[in-house]
């Protein structure tokens, strides 16, 4: 698809607001939120102007994509629907729990299923901001050129927070954004204030990565002597290949470094069970197992993700405390997390009093309050697991429509991944697939969905599966083209 102008600008507009987000804090303060929100409602508003004059239009992705996009609408629908006034008698029917605290507030007619009407509104419009990302990245990454433009973005904005991660840990400064660190001391954060959030993050970017360097695995000069051997390796290190290897192995770095329990285990089980997807997916593209490992291509992905579970985990993470890792996975215990199992069980008290709509989009670390037990003193705005907090924030019915999102981008990729042949497209497909596995992974533990930075990261993540699949390669276009051609021709 051509390009144009008012294209390209909003383009790279989105390129500088996905490398911005990490960087103030993961974007997890009021003022980094109201800035993610004008930021991305300006490029959509300059889009749909572009649009009105004729210098932009939807592309192939986007109109065929139609099905996920109709999710995430229903979704927003969904929460503009808990904060509308609505008859006692419709609420006594989805949130029976609702009516009884407005009727202790003294309301007793309309009023919204939200106990929490003020961090429900706000939750709404950052929910408009992501479905808006989402839809821009598959209005505006509409070739390869720019599909790779916005994974290496990403891999740059993940090898800088590594980086940074990871000098001011081993030389003990420890300043996050400007700010002196006075938490997780020792562990790497970046510019995130939780060293879990970094490890979600760079999950995800060190997928794509992984996804780019797939797609460089063309075919080699056959030959089973040690010379061809040879010239082959020396390929592979002269070659920009090896500068994406280098960077992949310092987020791999960086995460162990984070010391994040779940953030490691979700990235080297989610590499291995998508590495076995792939595995599956170049098997059927062969007639037996032999000749897929005789294929130059294959063969070198396979080698690839092998290297990836053994360098990175064993030598990498021998040198910056692999060891420390496993000790605090060893220490893992009930009473040692005694804190987060009884704020789990908790939340499931508070989900059973909001089970269909939930309390509330955002509320939260409000209505918590009520169901904290005696022995837990601090306060806890997250419930330390993003499924039980999204199902107390907007119950089952809000939890089915976002499964259904995720569960139809990671059908997308899967897709991709088995029937695409161009090398980038199913790369991407891989990264999609990979980062979906990792952070579903670490969200059983964890938060990740509730900061910013890392939940619009996922929105690129379920992206990259519809893009795999309906972006046209080259090869595709010029068949395309040339049939029209001849059509014309022939009229």
């Amino acid at each position: 698809m051509s390009t144009t102008p008012a294209d390209n600008r909003l383009f790279y507009g989105l390129l500088a607001l996905l490398v911005w987000l990490p960087l103030p804090l993961a974007s997890n303060r009021p003022w980094a939120e109201a800035l993610f929100e004008i930021w991305i409602a300006l490029l959509s508003l300059l889009w749909i102007h572009a649009y009105s004059q004729g210098r932009v239009a939807p592309g192939k992705v986007f109109l065929e994509s139609q099905r996920v996009l109709w999710l995430l609408v229903l979704w927003l629908v969904y929460l503009l629907l808990q904060l509308l006034p609505l008859p006692v008698l419709f609420r006594e029917i989805l949130s029976p729990e609702s009516v009884s605290l407005y009727q202790k507030a003294g309301i007793s007619g309309w009023a919204p299923l939200s106990v929490v009407p003020y961090s429900t509104f706000l939750y709404w419009l950052k929910s408009i901001a992501y479905v808006a990302l989402f839809g821009l990245i598959l209005l505006l990454v509409n070739s390869k050129l720019r599909l790779a433009m916005l994974g290496y973005s990403l891999v740059f904005s993940g090898v800088f927070q590594a980086f940074y991660g990871s000098m001011m840990t081993l030389s003990g400064l420890e300043y996050g954004f400007f700010i002196k660190k006075f938490a997780y001391l020792g562990f790497a954060t970046g510019t995130f204030v939780n060293r879990n959030h970094l490890a979600g993050y760079l999950e995800m970017v060190s997928a794509i990565g992984i996804g780019l360097l797939l797609a460089t695995t063309a075919a080699r000069e056959s030959g089973s002597s040690w010379r061809h051997r040879l010239l082959n390796l020396v390929h592979l290190l002269l070659s920009y290949k090896l500068l994406l290897r280098l960077m992949l192995a310092m987020m791999v770095i960086a995460l162990v470094l984070t010391r994040s329990r779940m953030g490691n285990t979700g990235f080297f089980s989610s590499l291995l069970l998508t590495g076995l997807l792939a595995l599956a997916a170049y098997r059927t593209q062969t007639t037996s197992i032999a000749l897929m490992f005789k294929h130059s291509a294959t063969r070198s992905a396979v080698i690839l993700i092998g290297s990836l579970m053994l360098i990175d985990m064993f030598i990498v993470g021998a040198w910056f405390g692999v060891d420390k890792l496993a000790d605090r996975m060893a220490q893992s215990s009930l009473e040692h997390d005694a804190g987060r199992v009884e704020v789990s069980i908790n939340t499931l008290n508070l989900l059973k009093d909001y089970p269909l709509t939930g309390a509330g989009g955002g509320g939260f670390s409000v209505v918590y309050d009520r169901y904290r037990g005696e022995g837990i003193a601090e306060f806890y705005d997250h419930a330390h697991e993003d499924y039980l907090e999204i199902l107390s924030d907007v119950g089952g019915l809000g939890f089915t429509l976002l499964g259904l999102v995720v569960l139809s981008s990671f059908m997308a990729a899967l897709k991709s991944l088995f029937t695409r042949h161009d090398l980038l497209l199913r790369g991407m497909a891989f990264s999609s697939i990979m980062g979906t596995i990792a952070l579903l992974i670490h969200s059983t533990v964890d938060f990740n969905l509730q900061i910013p930075a890392n939940a619009a990261t996922f929105m690129v993540i379920l992206a990259l599966g519809w893009i795999s699949l309906k972006l046209d390669s080259p090869c595709r276009l010029r068949v395309r083209v040339r049939r029209t051609q001849e059509h014309s021709g022939a009229s």
